[in-house]
């Protein structure tokens, strides 16, 4: 039986949006779910209950790094996760995959914010496993490859996830692609990459100077690599209901396979 392979962004913009959510998404593979960050607050609780996702069915989490956006909400996870495990409805252990950084910062936020007895399933049931740059790892089922993006920010990971053979999903994590992680981006089927704003706006949002990009800066690296499919996130807010004609114009000029501009709990069909 051919693989049921999904991802559904949670949400798709950048820091500092008001009108969506911050990026973060689920890939379902069959019967399992992985969670991709969790976005800047307990909004993540909300935009699962839109996406009828329960988390008594997530067992695995990766978190790219330790940017507010992206592990506050994962903080929400966590204590939901033990609300639902101390009255029996969650079963197993619920595993967060990360490098030291970003795991590190989390069981600091839980400490400090959670009770003595919930921060106890930390190491117990919530399973923090750091994973290092060049490690492969089975992660529901699928091999899935992580990489360091040399980001000169904050520490952060991007992964390859092997969804059948010659297909694979790399997340690029939401800085620009380095070329030091060629092996990893070069030819993928599907590649998920920011786009911080149109080429043309960058003297208003100042992607340059935040380490981020343009929707053409991402269409021609997309072109270059020879991808095959890709997802644009981790944007401005501004004009949300044009953004996905204005963006996927702006990519079409520089990138000749498929693209996506999702909007906030839209799912997109990867196999």
């Amino acid at each position: 039986m051919a693989l049921q392979a999904k991802l559904t962004l949670l949400g798709t913009g950048n820091a500092l949006v008001t009108h969506c959510y911050n990026t973060c998404f689920v890939l379902q593979l069959d019967d399992k779910y992985l969670l991709v960050d969790a976005g800047g607050g307990n909004g993540i609780l909300a935009q699962l209950e839109k996406a009828s996702l329960n988390l008594s069915s997530i067992h695995e989490m990766f978190i790219t790094h330790a940017h507010t956006d992206h592990i506050l909400g994962a903080v929400w996870v966590v204590r939901i996760i033990i609300k639902l495990m101390k009255s029996d409805k969650y079963q197993g252990n619920f595993t967060i995959i990360s490098h030291k950084r970003a795991l590190d910062v989390l069981e600091t936020i839980c400490k400090a914010t959670l009770s003595p007895k919930d921060h106890s399933f930390l190491g117990q049931r919530i399973i923090l496993k750091e994973v290092h740059d060049g490690q492969t790892l089975s992660v529901c089922g699928h091999n899935m490859s992580f990489f360091d993006i040399h980001s000169t920010k904050e520490k952060q990971f991007g992964f390859s996830l092997e969804l059948a053979p010659s297909k694979n999903l790399v997340c690029l994590g939401d800085e620009p692609y380095c070329k030091l992680n060629y092996q990893y981006a070069s030819k993928a089927y599907f590649l998920l990459s920011e786009a911080f704003c149109l080429f043309d706006e960058k003297e208003i949002f100042k992607p340059y100077e935040k380490h981020h990009s343009t929707v053409k800066d991402a269409a021609l690296m997309a072109q270059e690599l020879e991808v095959q499919n890709l997802v644009l996130y981790h944007t401005d807010d501004n004009l949300l209901s044009l953004r996905k004609a204005r963006y996927t114009k702006e990519a079409q000029q520089y990138f000749k396979g498929n693209i996506f501009i999702p909007d906030d709990l839209e799912s997109i069909d990867l196999i």
